[in-house]
This record gives C-alpha cells, sequence and structure tokens, in this order.
C-alpha cells in the first residue's frame, strides 16, 4: 500500500520478513502442503491486521517489534479463513488476490489441511518461548485468548454459518452488522485488542480500541460490498458481483449505493474519535491516515 507512511511502510516489510520465517522448514514427504500454506500466506495481502496489531501497540508504548509473532498469528488466522472461505462447500470462488484460490492451485483436500495448519500454527508462533520471552506469560496467554475467541464460533466462524445461512435470503440492516461484526470484526478487533494488550494498555485504552475496531471493521465490510458492485475482477483480484450471483443481501442492496457511502464514511469517522484517549503524534497520525484510507480504498 504505496500511500502509506515511511513508518508503517517499515512496519509492513517486517511483517512480510516474519511471516517467512514462521512457516515450517521443507519437508519432502509433506511438501505440498508447506507450499499450500506459503501460497497463501506470502501473496502480498494488504496486511491489515497484523499492522493494526502493530500500530496499537504502540499506541499504547509498547514495542511494536515485540508484538511481531502475535500479528503475523492473527495474519495465519485470517489467511486460513480465507482458504476456507473459498472451498467449493463455502463460497465457491476461484480467484483470491489476482490468481487462482489455493483449492484452485493444489486441490480441495491440500486446501483444507493447509487452512488447517496454518491455525494450529498462528498458537504455536504466540506461544513460542521467544515470543513469550518478548512479552511476558501473562500478556501473551492473554493475547492468545483473545485470538482464539475472535477466531471460534462466538466470532469469525459464527460470523461465516450466519452468512452461509443467509445466501437466497433477504436478511435485514441488523443481522448484516451482526454477521460482520463477527465474520469481518472479530478479527479486526482482535487485531487493536492484542496490540493494547501486548503494549500494556490500560483498560480506558483498551475500550477506546474496541470503539475504533468495531467502527472500522464495520466500515471496511460496508467498502467490500460496494467494490463488489463499482470494481472489476482486474482491480479487485476476485470475482466481482458474486454477492448478486449468490443472492446475499448486503449493504448496498439493503440501503442502495449511495447510503452505503454515507454509513461508512460516518463510521470511519466514529472510528478516529475513538483514538481521542491515545497520546498525539505521530503513531495516532498514522492510525487516522490508514482509517481513511481503508474507507476509499478501491481493492
Amino acid at each position: 500500500m504505496s500511500n502509506l507512511s515511511q513508518r508503517q511502510q517499515k512496519l509492513l516489510s517486517m511483517i512480510e520478513q516474519k511471516l517467512a520465517q514462521l512457516l515450517p522448514e521443507e519437508n519432502e514427504l509433506y511438501q505440498p502442503l508447506l507450499d499450500s500454506m506459503g501460497y497463501s500466506l506470502l501473496d502480498g495481502g494488504k496486511r491489515i491486521r497484523p499492522l493494526l496489531t502493530l500500530e496499537f501497540c504502540a499506541l499504547c508504548g509498547g514495542e511494536p517489534e515485540n508484538a511481531l509473532p502475535f500479528g503475523c498469528a492473527l495474519e495465519m488466522i485470517h489467511t486460513y479463513s480465507l482458504i476456507h472461505d473459498d472451498l467449493p462447500c463455502m463460497d465457491d470462488d476461484d480467484m483470491r488476490r489476482g490468481r487462482p484460490s489455493n483449492h484452485k492451485a493444489y486441490g480441495e483436500a491440500t486446501a483444507l489441511l493447509a487452512g488447517d495448519a496454518l491455525q494450529a500454527l498462528a498458537f504455536a508462533v504466540m506461544l513460542s518461548e521467544s515470543s513469550v520471552e518478548k512479552v511476558g506469560a501473562e500478556r501473551a496467554v492473554q493475547a492468545a485468548h483473545c485470538l482464539a475467541t475472535a477466531a471460534g464460533a462466538s466470532g469469525m466462524v459464527g460470523g461465516q454459518v450466519i452468512d452461509l445461512s443467509s445466501e437466497g435470503k433477504k436478511v435485514s440492516v441488523g443481522v448484516l452488522r451482526q454477521m460482520d461484526a463477527l465474520k469481518t470484526g472479530a478479527l479486526i478487533s482482535a487485531a487493536c485488542q492484542m496490540g493494547c494488550i501486548l503494549g500494556g494498555g490500560t483498560k480506558a485504552q483498551l475500550k477506546a480500541a474496541q470503539r475504533f475496531a468495531s467502527n472500522i471493521g464495520l466500515a471496511f465490510q460496508i467498502v467490500d460490498d460496494i467494490l463488489d458492485v463499482t470494481s472489476t475482477t482486474e482491480e479487485l483480484g476476485k470475482q466481482v458481483g458474486s454477492d448478486r450471483a449468490n443472492e446475499k443481501s448486503t449493504y448496498v442492496s439493503e440501503l442502495g449505493l449511495e447510503q452505503a457511502k454515507v454509513l461508512s464514511a460516518q463510521l470511519t469517522r466514529e472510528a478516529i474519535a475513538a483514538l481521542e484517549i491515545f497520546p498525539s503524534g505521530e503513531v495516532k497520525d498514522d492510525v487516522v491516515a490508514l482509517a481513511q484510507y481503508l474507507a476509499v480504498r478501491k481493492k
């Protein structure tokens, strides 16, 4: 993302390097699994979630590098969810980020297992001796618990079930909000909360991070819905129009395009307002700029 600050570009480079380092070493007996894991994990996503983890750690006075393994673990969970989301039994998408989905490149069985392995690797990374040593056992366990909760039935997975059960049905904006708070918002909320935990933030800062995340997470999903009808497959890197094809209710279908844009802008303003409690300076300015970028992104 070239529009980010030089400081955030450096954080993104740290994330990319660490992700590559954390993948298991080559093993000829199950190398196709490892290749499949790397195929999706290292394919150049936006890395918004690990970046938020590092940024909120810095906002709370912590050292972003200490939060790096935890941000990378969160990205592994996010990546596994995308692999599974694209499977024929889920959204049945053939493209992801401009190239074949994992199951198209490696087959359904290997893709399924790659997602499983990335989920397990995430917790192995967070609870490794080196990760715990950097932040202390208490903070490491709290951060891991936060991510586990966000990824499970009361978070991302629960949201996916609501999404699947809503196909072909007209659902209310209230149901959409609940679904997206879980499917999309839970990991974004975990990213911000984990950063606060690892940076030694106060309870008030943690609540502010949750408010920021709930607003920015919903705005993020609304922009996704908007791009599904206004972008192209080439720009977005995945098939557009899939929501309509799958007969899914979205913020655009329920509110209309212009009202969806208004709501996204409003949520972004509320997210930025939640940052008031954090110290002024370069880090806070960069987080504000990131929130503003997410509201106008094109992919």
